[in-house]
């Protein structure tokens, strides 16, 4: 799939369609598969919504585990005043998914650029069902994908963008993982510091409760869908005498050994820190492609370890597969397939099969082991690509200078910056 125009007139015409379906089922003038996982927009979200206009956060409410950022796409809704609270979040769900359809659009023409990201993008959400217009991740992810397609030009952006990215949902605080070393990276770093700061000053003035969801993050167990969850899924059918339950508002393991496993998955992620912190510093060569290599990989480790894996995370890993496929010079190419074929996995397990996973029966044990064994490969797969794109041995090195015109060299040459930055 390249830069060829005939390709955009048939993802526009895919993506139109299968949007129709997506809304058609969230309104519910169709039924979808599964359970109905509107009801936490109808509820749960409507219910912070008019917690916030009270002027305060839902600091009472553990379920409310988000930075002070996402009080504004719970109050979204609001800008559509003519519409119902959860039809009005539908319609601004789908725009969103717009807004990223014509971002990847616009990013794939001219040189060095394909029409693949575009079409992970209109795979990927309607792999995840109804779920990605029933959460707000795809505000986030909007947000995420806008600030790495800006950010190849505009460094200052992509810090604005991410931090702001960051105080609705932490995790694209990560964008910035991949950036150049060097000016870009001193530009990006700085104003996302001056802007979170800036705004988390802002929400905590605003109104009381800003900071309430660290605590509740903090206590947050081992949910059924994480992959420290499969030990528990396979113990039960040995005895455990474990049970699932909701908690902090998703279903968890509790019981014997599951504050074991959770600080097991915790150590996870701190291995995944830590290994991205040595790429960060062993890193070389910053081609046009690594700062979104980065941060879909970046992402992809701290999802996959994380004691929570909720189906909307999917939705993440997609949109920065899409601009890592956008640029012809990434090569996350079998990451993002891996990563498309576990969200479809995703919406078999939640919301089609999720019985089978609560219950941890057979088939629910195979959706388990097949979409978290995905990801794992995915991340597996992606680390090492971007390891070995980026970080050069002393006799790559060499090799490098006695072939000037090597792929390497060619490939840092296209980048904003020099192969070795300081």
């Amino acid at each position: 799939m390249t830069g060829s125009s005939g390709t955009r007139p048939a993802a526009f015409a895919v993506w139109a369609l299968t949007r129709a379906v997506l809304l058609l089922w969230v309104t519910k003038l169709l039924v979808p598969p599964g359970l109905d996982v509107t009801s936490d927009v109808s509820v749960i979200y409507h219910g912070w919504y008019d917690v916030l206009r009270s002027g305060t956060y839902p600091e009472a409410d553990v379920t409310w585990q988000y930075p002070p950022a996402a009080a504004l796409a719970i109050l979204s809704p609001a800008l559509l005043p003519f519409l119902d609270y959860a039809t009005s979040f539908f319609v601004l769900a789908f725009l969103c998914d717009a807004l990223v359809m014509g971002l990847l659009l616009r990013a794939s023409r001219g040189p060095g650029r394909r029409t693949a990201g575009v079409w992970v993008w209109v795979a990927g959400v309607p792999l995840l069902g109804t779920t990605a217009y029933a959460r707000y991740d795809v505000m986030v992810t909007a947000v995420a994908v806008a600030a790495l397609l800006a950010g190849m030009r505009h460094p200052r952006v992509l810090g604005a963008l991410a931090a702001f990215g960051a105080l609705l949902k932490v995790w694209p605080v990560l964008l910035l993982a991949g950036t150049a070393r060097g000016r870009r990276t001193r530009l990006a770093w700085t104003t996302a510091a001056a802007v979170a700061a800036g705004l988390l000053l802002v929400c905590v003035a605003a109104a009381p409760g800003a900071l309430a969801f660290l605590g509740f993050q903090r206590d947050r167990g081992t949910e059924v869908e994480s992959l420290g969850a499969l030990v528990f899924h396979v113990w039960r059918q040995f005895g455990w005498e474990g049970r699932v339950e909701l908690h902090y508002g998703s279903l968890e393991f509790l019981g014997p050994h599951v504050g074991l496993v959770s600080t097991l998955a915790l150590g996870l992620s701190v291995v995944a820190f830590g290994w991205l912190l040595l790429w960060r510093l062993r890193a070389r060569t910053f081609g046009v492609s690594t700062t979104a290599d980065a941060a879909f990989t970046a992402v992809l480790l701290f999802t996959t370890t994380s004691r929570v894996i909720s189906p909307q995370y999917m939705l993440w890993l997609v949109g920065l597969a899409a601009v890592c496929l956008v640029l012809r010079e990434s090569r996350m190419g079998w990451p993002a397939v891996l990563v498309l074929v576990a969200t479809g996995v995703t919406q078999l397990e939640f919301p089609i099969g999720f019985v089978h996973v609560v219950t941890s029966d057979a088939h629910g044990l195979t959706l388990m082991f097949l979409r978290n064994g995905l990801l794992v490969a995915a991340c597996v797969l992606a680390a090492v690509r971007l390891w070995r794109d980026t970080v050069r041995t002393p006799a790559a090195e060499s090799a490098g200078r006695e072939e000037p015109a090597g792929p390497a060299l060619s490939r840092a040459g296209s980048a904003d910056t020099p192969a070795s930055a300081p």
